[in-house]
């Protein structure tokens, strides 16, 4: 008896040992994130990476890329081969632009993998994102990103700081009726009570533009400053567009003319804070300005809920977003947050099986989100996720860059059912007449280099109305015609008429 338990005790250790040693084995798979505010994720990754041992089999690493260092650090990792990154994030408007990079063939076709793990994530997404992630990349036609269940449409919206509103004696609805045509004598108002200093109105010129004008960013197209534009049809964003099924120089176009005439006048009348017109200051100018609620009526490119959010409720004053059109589903929010798996990793299954746990499992969800019950947020009584503010210092990733966010549970800020009125908005959405096209600038890329330098010397001071349109927008458009951009224009409108012929 002695001698059978002591052959019991002994396999016992050396299956234990061996689990151990099974355990410390392990491959590290390492996942770069953007616009995340993380300087403490110790707790997370112990955790996360108990849960996921066996369900993945390898450990997490987490790169947390920044608003300021995520590009640089994204695209020297894909460019350079560097085999200790495994996911990164990628979307339609990042420097590792998914389209491009996965054409560059930088980014692993995801088919397969799908085919072998991916029932769990093709039951969590919806069949249209897997859609929009579907395009002709280094391998062929396919798959070569998760698509996060996020705003996947777009809205563009007033920012409305109706704390200070409501001080000047207008409402909402005073900026629903009047626009941005005739905001100038709310905008007056303002400077009159606030003083010489307060720029009342806060914008992110291009966004500005597009809200304006009814224009919409062509996939494909030159990303620090677009040069096409697709006008909708305002009554129906599914509608044929207001210039029929066409792309155009959005510079040459009636609608930009009166735009920058329009934004010019509230400069010179000192509405628009001058940093706003200067590349290097004009995302930090808006950025601190929008945290302290020192604006009257802003730019703001929409998510549903977004009000709700901490970022918006640290503002210290009451915020409403006034749309300006309906929400739309286009090309570039539909592929507006993505995770690739690298083509250098050395771990593609390994990383694939967390990227579809990450979007199906909301336990890890809400881990990778939110961090750890009881030391970043607790439950309230109905359920709700209620933060720790010291320790959510500490964690804060941007969720929406994450993956799936409609498996997170309600905060008490959102409210219960936040999730379901979220999905709700966004199936509701409608899809523009060009859903889907991605421009390829491949055979085009000398002119589209050439015009981008162009645009680079005048489209952010006329956007932010800094110059005179009179005198600077001939001379603009004269420049980008010199540049190539008719070839750049008919290349765009040949694959575009053949997209919708198919």
């Amino acid at each position: 008896m002695k001698k059978f338990l002591s052959i019991f005790l002994s396999l016992a250790l050396m299956l234990s040992l061996c689990s151990f040693a099974h355990a410390d084995d392990l491959p590290t798979i390492t996942i770069m994130f953007h616009g995340s505010n993380v300087s403490d994720d110790k707790a997370v990754l112990e955790a996360v990476n108990e849960y996921i041992a066996d369900k993945v089999g390898a450990k997490l690493e987490v790169v947390w890329g920044t608003w300021g260092d995520f590009d640089e650090k994204a695209v020297n990792a894909l460019v350079t081969g560097d085999s200790d990154v495994d996911m990164v994030f990628t979307c339609s408007w990042s420097s590792d632009e998914y389209n491009s990079f996965a054409k560059q063939g930088y980014f692993l076709k995801l088919d397969d993998l799908m085919e072998q793990y991916g029932a769990d994530l093709k039951a969590a997404i919806p069949e249209s994102l897997m859609q929009a992630a579907t395009i002709e990349g280094a391998d062929g036609k396919g798959i070569y990103a998760v698509n996060g269940f996020k705003d996947t449409a777009t809205q563009n919206t007033w920012d409305v700081n109706v704390t200070l509103l409501q001080e000047l004696g207008y409402t909402l609805d005073d900026v629903k009726n009047l626009g941005f045509y005739g905001f100038g004598e709310i905008f007056a108002k303002a400077k009159e009570v606030k003083g010489d200093s307060f720029y009342p109105f806060l914008i992110e010129p291009m966004v500005l533009e597009r809200m304006v004008t009814n224009s919409i960013i062509i996939a494909g197209d030159a990303g620090s400053t677009n040069l096409l534009s697709y006008y909708l049809n305002p009554e129906d964003v599914s509608a044929e567009g207001a210039y029929g099924n066409k792309i155009l120089n959005k510079f040459a176009t009636p609608e930009y003319k009166a735009f920058a005439e329009k934004v010019h006048e509230y400069y010179e009348a000192g509405y628009i804070n001058p940093a706003l017109a200067v590349a290097e200051t004009s995302n930090d100018t808006r950025a601190n300005a929008q945290k302290t609620a020192d604006y009257l009526i802003g730019t703001q490119s929409y998510a549903y809920g977004y009000e709700y959010s901490a970022e918006v409720l640290a503002r210290g004053a009451e915020v409403s977003f006034v749309p300006c059109t309906d929400a739309y589903v286009d090309t570039t929010a539909s592929q507006g947050a993505m995770m690739a798996i690298s083509s250098a990793s050395e771990h593609p299954e390994e990383s694939f099986k967390f990227l579809v746990l990450l979007n199906s499992d909301p336990y890890l969800m809400t881990l990778m989100n939110y961090g750890v019950e009881g030391v970043h947020y607790t439950r309230n009584a109905d359920g709700l996720i209620e933060f720790n503010a010291d320790a959510r210092a500490s964690y804060s990733p941007w969720t929406n860059g994450m993956g799936n966010v409609t498996i997170l549970p309600d905060t008490a800020a959102e409210g219960a059912g936040f999730r379901e009125a979220f999905k709700a908005y966004y199936a509701g959405a409608k899809g523009i007449p060009c859903l889907g096209f991605v421009f390829d600038n491949t055979d085009v890329a000398n002119e589209m280099a050439a015009l981008g330098n162009v645009a680079a010397q005048y489209a952010l001071a006329l956007d932010c109305g800094a110059v005179d349109p009179a005198t600077e927008l001939p001379l603009f458009l004269d420049a980008l015609e010199a540049a190539g951009m008719q070839t750049y224009l008919d290349a765009a409108n040949a694959q575009l008429e053949a997209y919708l012929a198919k």
